[in-house]
């Protein structure tokens, strides 16, 4: 097994900090990709790395990115969940493509403007 270098403590360290920048409400958006089995196999590797890619493009440091396991419906798959820091509640994202994800960014991670068209539920859960 390889020893932890410097980087991979620092990414850690970076990795905490956001977390609890989204709790204490200093980071805008927290983004989980939902990658059970049903959504891997739907395509959550690739909405996942379409995330970071929107991330990076666009420079933005205060959107944090986690993923989770199943959230139960399956043939919704590929899944996100957005939750806003400023928002009573999270939303469900449904039929996941690269497509969309871009223009979730531009809409409801940007603009904080919900995309209705994508969205199966509001405030289904909140977990932070």
């Amino acid at each position: 097994m390889p020893k932890i270098t410097i980087a991979d403590l620092e990414k850690i360290r970076e990795d905490t900090k956001r977390t609890l920048n989204f709790r204490l409400g200093t980071c805008k958006a927290k983004i989980t990709v939902h990658m059970g089995t049903c959504g891997i196999a739907a395509g959550a590797r690739d909405i996942l790395s379409s995330v970071m890619k929107e991330i990076e493009e666009r420079k933005l440091m205060d959107v944090i990115v986690t993923n989770s396991g199943c959230a139960g419906l399956c043939s919704k798959e590929p899944m996100i969940t957005v939750e806003m820091a400023n928002e009573p509640a999270p939303v469900k994202y449904i039929d996941m493509t690269p497509a969309k994800i871009k223009k979730i960014f531009d809409s409801h991670i940007l603009k904080n403007e919900l995309v209705k068209e994508y969205a199966l539920a509001l405030g289904s859960e909140k977990t932070a």
